[in-house]
This record gives C-alpha cells, sequence and structure tokens, in this order.
C-alpha cells in the first residue's frame, strides 16, 4: 500500500483556513484524513473536544514535548497547540493523505522533518479583511486581536518556505484550487 501524503495547510489566524478545509476534505477523490491538533487554549462556543482540537492542560501538553510524541508545536498569546505524530503516522501508513491546519512556527518544523510534505499557505485578500474576520469572531480581546494580526504581517514574509500560495478571496474557489492540487501531488508522487 503507497504511504499517504502529509499535506500542510497554514496561514494567519483568521485566514478561513478551517472554512476551506471543509469546502475540499470529505472529496473522497482526495483520500484525506484530518489530523487534529492539541491545544492548551480553552474552547470557543461551537467546539467539540476530539473534533476540533484536543483540548489538555499545560502540563499535558509539556509531557508530550517531553515524550517527543509531537510532530511539531507552537507557542501563542500563553498558549500551545502541536499535532500527535502517533496519529498522523498511522494514518499515512494506511494509505491516507493526511492534513494538518497549522500555523506557520509549525509547518516550518514540519517541513524540516518531512521536507517532501506538501506545503500551502493560505493568504487574505488583505490585511484590512483578516481583521475584519478576526473581529468577526468576538472570541479575542483587541490585544489578542492587534498580536494576532502583527504575528500574521511576519508570517506572510516567509511565503516563500511554502509550494503554493492561494488567496482566500473566495473560499469555495480557494478549496477547488487546492483540490487541484493535492489531486495532482497524488498522482505524480
Amino acid at each position: 500500500m503507497k504511504k499517504g501524503l502529509l499535506i500542510v495547510l497554514s496561514g494567519p489566524s483568521g485566514v478561513g483556513k478551517g472554512t476551506i478545509r471543509e469546502l475540499f476534505i470529505h472529496k473522497p477523490e482526495l483520500n484525506i484524513a484530518f489530523s487534529i491538533s492539541m491545544t492548551t487554549r480553552k474552547m470557543r462556543q461551537n467546539e467539540i473536544n476530539g473534533v476540533h482540537y484536543y483540548f489538555v492542560s499545560h502540563q499535558d501538553f509539556q509531557l508530550a514535548i517531553e515524550n517527543d510524541e509531537l510532530l511539531e508545536y507552537a507557542e501563542f498569546v500563553g498558549n500551545y497547540y502541536g499535532t500527535p505524530l502517533k496519529e498522523v503516522e498511522r494514518l499515512r501508513n494506511l494509505g491516507y493523505n493526511v492534513l494538518l491546519e497549522i500555523e506557520v512556527q509549525g509547518a516550518l518544523q514540519v517541513l524540516d522533518k518531512v521536507p517532501d510534505a506538501l506545503m500551502m499557505f493560505v493568504v487574505p485578500p488583505s490585511m484590512e479583511e483578516l481583521r475584519r474576520r478576526i473581529e468577526s469572531r468576538k472570541s479575542e480581546s483587541e490585544e489578542v486581536i492587534n498580536a494576532r494580526l502583527e504575528k500574521a504581517s511576519a508570517e506572510m514574509e516567509l511565503t516563500g518556505n511554502y509550494r503554493y500560495v492561494v488567496c482566500n478571496d473566495d473560499p469555495q474557489l480557494a478549496a477547488d484550487i487546492i483540490s487541484v492540487i493535492i489531486k495532482r501531488y497524488s498522482e505524480a508522487t
């Protein structure tokens, strides 16, 4: 059985990665399994533990780091985010194309460990639109919003580390473009 791809979908917080993902992840021809990240942040309204993230304590996350159980991890605004390695490898060995939806810091760690990962970066149509999207969540203070926008500016400078850059001006179009990229890359490897 052919080992599945490792697909990294990255971009600034609020750019719409989750919205885009939901528009293509269930296409059977892409054979995608979504990797659920672990985080120490609090659950947002409508999030479910084990579906959107594995919500854990700082102590449990630290143990996962110490035991080398994470493919990647990052800290932002006092919370940690990471990808459990064992589950990713299990799914890839079953032939699934495993999708990681992660921030830039973690994506660069993945690229170091898995140089043939399919790296895709989603950009907003403008920084003003990114601010509007983050503010519309109504889940963060102005201080956190400003920190996210400052981080987004720095992340946009790193798009050269990605094989593909896709603008999320229209989520369905972005999802269609990403679907074509995955299908073609999967067929070529």
